[in-house]
C-alpha cells in the first residue's frame, strides 16, 4: 500500500470544504493515517515550493497558502498517490473534470482546493515535511475485505 500527502488549501477551509473533501477519500476507501490542522510558515512554503520560487507569481501562491491554517492528511491505499491525484483533477479548476475535487469545487488555478503528490518519491518526501513519525497511525481496517479482492491485499 502507498501512502500519499493531501494538503486542504486555505480557500477549502474558508469555503466549508475540509469535511466534503476528506470525505471523497473515505469513500474511495483511503485510509486516513494522519491528520492535523497547521499553519504554514514561509520556511516550509519555501521548502514545498522551491520548484516555483523564481516564478512571479510565487509571492502570491505564498499569500494564499497562509491565509488560513491548512489541513494536512497522510492517506493509504493501493496505489494512492495515483488514485489521489486523479481524484484532485486538473490543476486548472476550470478545466478540470466534473467530479473531480478541483471540477466540482474550483474555478481557479490558484485557488484550487487541494495540493496532492504527483508521484510516489514526492509523497515519501512531502509526507516527511509535514508530519512526524509519531504522528502516522498504523491500524487495520476492518473492512478492506469489502474494498480490496483478496488478491489486491497481497
Amino acid at each position: 500500500m502507498e501512502k500519499t500527502l493531501v494538503i486542504v488549501k486555505p480557500g477549502a477551509v474558508q469555503r466549508g470544504l475540509i469535511g466534503e473533501v476528506i470525505k471523497r477519500f473515505e469513500q474511495k476507501g483511503l485510509q486516513i493515517r494522519g491528520i492535523k490542522m497547521i499553519q504554514l510558515t514561509d520556511e516550509l512554503l519555501n521548502e514545498h515550493y522551491a520548484h516555483l520560487a523564481d516564478k512571479p507569481f510565487f509571492g502570491r501562491i505564498k499569500a494564499a497558502m497562509t491565509a488560513t491554517p491548512v489541513i494536512v492528511c497522510c492517506l493509504e491505499g493501493k496505489d494512492a498517490v495515483e488514485v489521489v491525484h486523479d481524484m484532485a483533477g486538473a490543476t486548472n479548476g476550470r478545466k478540470a473534470a466534473f467530479g473531480t475535487i478541483r471540477g466540482d469545487f474550483s474555478m481557479s488555478i490558484q485557488e484550487n482546493i487541494i495540493h496532492t503528490s504527483d508521484s510516489i518519491e514526492n509523497g515519501i518526501t512531502e509526507l516527511k515535511r509535514f508530519f512526524k513519525e509519531e504522528e502516522i497511525f498504523d491500524y487495520k481496517l476492518t473492512n478492506l475485505g469489502f474494498i480490496y479482492s483478496g488478491d489486491e491485499l497481497n
